[in-house]
């Protein structure tokens, strides 16, 4: 991310009410993590590091706004990093369970992998493309192919949910999205 990428999105954090309520994929699926240690990847305000946190996790939240960081300052069990995932490197064999939600960087993919310990689970939800949504990103890089999340993990993750479905935000706009919870094959 270049430094316009900061700029942009410490912007939007301080100028954008954004929801603090977890998406129904993160309070499902994060209880069948086997430990305590997980990743929030671009966290921005925090909604699910706060979660994750309140559920006796021990969270470290990434993300490339320090604004939206500062949000979370002082939260018990919520440890923050401001990175530049175009040169972060996620740490090996270390989660229980990472989150990634509306962000996508085909590169982190991965990353991810080898930074869940065996039998980490992992919860990712974003934008997919479809001619008929109404609110998704204009940039086709941040948006994903159809079964693109399911194709790639399940070579090294057992799929434990996989959808793909339409969306509505609060002003109504309709986007497709796909949700996935994957395991990492092997025991934990």
């Amino acid at each position: 991310m270049s430094k316009y990428d900061k700029l942009k999105w410490d912007k939007k954090y301080r100028d954008f009410d954004i929801s603090l309520k977890p998406i129904s994929l993160v309070i499902e699926y994060a209880k069948k993590a086997g430990g305590k240690r997980a990743l929030d990847i671009a966290c921005g305000m925090g909604r699910h590091s706060r979660y994750l946190a309140g559920e006796g996790f021990l969270v470290d939240a990434l993300d490339i706004s320090y604004v939206a960081l500062k949000t979370l300052e002082n939260e018990k069990n919520i440890f923050l990093k401001e990175v530049d995932f175009d040169t972060y490197e996620l740490e090996c064999d270390s989660y229980d369970l990472i989150v990634c939600t509306y962000f996508l960087q085909r590169s982190l993919f991965p990353q991810i992998v080898d930074a869940l310990k065996n039998g980490g689970v992992l919860l990712m939800q974003t934008y997919t493309s479809d001619s008929s949504s109404e609110s998704s990103p204009i940039n086709k890089k941040f948006l994903l192919k159809s079964h693109e999340l399911k194709n790639f993990f399940e070579k090294s993750c057992d799929i434990l949910f996989y959808e793909e479905r339409f969306s509505t935000n609060p002003k109504k706009e309709r986007s497709m999205i796909a949700s996935l919870a994957a395991r990492k094959k092997g025991s934990s």
